[in-house]
């Protein structure tokens, strides 16, 4: 089978290996299509920390069962089915009291091990989800992505009736602003500096601000009176952002930390303490946030075409990269196609 191979960075080629033999617990599946993340890009650019070369990518997917494992029950050939790219331990602490996302020896497919970007893969079936027969394969790439925007307003805990802000509108910024919104939220409101970006969120519902145009402070006070917002989500990954959203929160409010903040940036924690803020980080997504996200999803509450900008097949894989780094806030969702 075809398989593909980042060899260093910014250099991407094709290897045949052999399909892997799968035990009596395993599925065999045949990739249909692939999203590329934002942490993609970064191990493309050669700035993933905890990334090395040769690496073969993919973990955004959607697929279908060609074989089932002997003692495998609950999947048949033909079924649609996305995989949660987690490896972990099992027996540190976080894995032994349900924080297995948190695992001390937490390898993700595509990173620090082998993903999915490939004709053929081997998975264990207890990490396999089976999807609705009539979900878009294409959509159901962006299930993990969503599993991490369900995964951050469960950290906050239940955003029903509550006034929320989202910077950031990217992917997972407009996906944790969805998930908000699905789960009950009063209000949810966007800040993205990006026209193309804007408008997807509008077009999938949110309010939105560009902060270039009205102070985020501003626009806050105007959408939630002075009593503000109950939570701010930073989902940037940049430092001044997140000390921003720290120094604008409402006293007794709550920052989630989403964006992976790569470069250190003094934060005003003189606010955080005198301010009683909750300053809480939220890492990928356990098994129930995949099965809400599919809830949402199935029940017509989350928008997930809109986020799908291009199509790239797999044999030019490379492009997709190149595409990204061209396009960049054009670019929202690019998926190979198997």
């Amino acid at each position: 089978m075809k398989q593909q191979v980042m060899i260093k960075p910014g250099e991407i080629t094709f290897q045949e290996v052999p399909v892997p033999p799968m035990g009596p617990n395993q599925l065999t599946l045949k990739m249909e299509k692939i999203g590329v993340c934002g942490s993609d890009i970064h191990v493309w650019h050669g700035k993933h920390p905890y990334t090395s070369y040769p690496v073969t990518q993919g973990h955004e997917v959607s697929a279908r069962v060609v074989k089932v494992g002997a003692e495998v029950t609950g999947f048949a050939e033909g079924d649609l089915v996305t995989v949660m790219p987690q490896v972990v331990c099992g027996h540190c602490y976080p894995c032994t009291h349900g924080m297995y996302n948190d695992c001390n020896d937490l390898k993700v497919m595509g990173f620090q091990t082998t993903g999915m970007a490939s004709e053929y893969f081997v998975v264990d079936a207890a990490w396999t989800l089976k999807l609705p027969s009539g979900m878009d394969p294409s959509e159901a790439t962006l299930l993990e992505p969503l599993a991490c925007g369900v995964h951050a307003a469960r950290r906050f805990g239940n955003p029903t009736g509550k006034k929320c802000v989202v910077m950031g509108g990217g992917t997972i910024g407009n996906l944790v602003g969805q998930s908000l919104k699905a789960m009950g939220a009063e209000k949810v409101l966007l800040s993205e500096i990006s026209a193309c970006r804007l408008q997807k969120a509008k077009d999938v519902g949110l309010v939105t601000v560009n902060p270039l145009e009205k102070p985020l402070r501003d626009a806050i006070f105007d959408e939630f009176g002075p009593d503000g917002a109950d939570v701010i989500f930073e989902c940037i990954g940049n430092g001044r952002t997140l000390n921003e959203a720290v120094e604008i929160a409402r006293k007794g409010s709550t920052v989630i930390v989403m964006g992976v903040v790569a470069d250190p940036y003094p934060i005003n924690m003189g606010f955080v303490q005198d301010h009683e803020l909750s300053l809480i980080g939220t890492a990928m997504y356990r098994k129930e946030d995949w099965l809400e996200a599919i809830e949402l999803v199935s029940a017509g509450r989350i928008r997930l075409d809109a986020l799908i900008t291009h199509h790239i097949p797999f044999d030019d894989y490379e492009k997709a990269y190149r595409l990204i780094d061209q396009e960049k806030d054009k670019a929202m969702k690019v998926i190979i196609d198997l």
